[in-house]
């Protein structure tokens, strides 16, 4: 999925191009329509909704029992153990399969993700992005990873080893916040090229350009 179109990405190139002038940092951007699939949560809730729908036929048999046999005519069928584990067993992969359905719906898929896995797939998927796209790729060791995943709503900001030993993790909250303020509006590019300022500008008051300075990183957006 497109989140931006053209002009949006050049607004972004332009936003690195111009924090780039001022220091020899080198900014990467990352745009993620997600960072993971996800595919192990929506197991879990699926098998937790068939061992719950499981659980509630084996406490309280008899309405499920006396509903079947109305169904089936109503002469009170006399269950066997065997007719008695089908049922528990049909019932729990039908509601596995359904839970497992409906979440194919991508609202109610992310919806039902807990914020701390988003939060943590989120920093794992940047943290391999930064590993491909800037780790030690810097003659200086200064490349700066922005990150955003739209499906989580999340965003990371990722620095190579000369920026983090001088910049605390903490000084790129202003640059977080100034982004999200945008995109929480529908602004992508402009949050991230908002962000790429103040990420620039962080890296000016570190690390300014030298006169020898090249660009090692392409300013472009990467989109995944």
């Amino acid at each position: 999925m497109a989140y931006l179109d053209d002009a949006g990405r050049r607004l972004v190139s332009e936003a690195v191009t111009a924090a780039e002038s001022a220091t020899s940092g080198e900014i990467v951007t990352v745009l993620a329509d997600r960072s993971d699939g996800y595919t192990d949560v929506a197991l879990l809730w699926a098998a937790g909704a068939a061992f719950t729908a499981m659980s509630v036929f084996a406490a309280f048999p008899l309405p499920f029992l006396n509903a079947w046999d109305a169904a089936i005519g109503g002469w009170g069928h006399e269950w066997t153990t065997g007719e008695l584990a089908s049922m528990v067993i049909g019932l729990g992969l039908l509601k596995f399969l359904a839970v497992l359905l409906v979440q194919q719906w991508e609202p109610l898929k992310f919806a039902l993700i807990p914020g701390p896995t988003k939060t943590i797939r989120v920093h794992g998927q940047a943290v391999r992005q930064f590993k491909v796209g800037a780790e030690r790729r810097t003659t200086g060791r200064t490349g700066v990873l922005i990150y955003l995943s739209m499906r989580e709503h999340r965003a990371e900001i990722v620095a190579d080893e000369s920026i983090a030993a001088i910049v605390p993790a903490e000084v790129w909250g202003e640059a977080m916040g100034d982004m999200l303020a945008h995109i929480r509006k529908g602004q992508v590019a402009e949050g991230l090229a908002v962000g790429i300022r103040d990420v620039g500008f962080v890296l000016a008051q570190h690390f300014p350009r030298g006169a020898d300075d090249v660009n090692e990183l392409p300013d472009r957006l990467i989109e995944v």
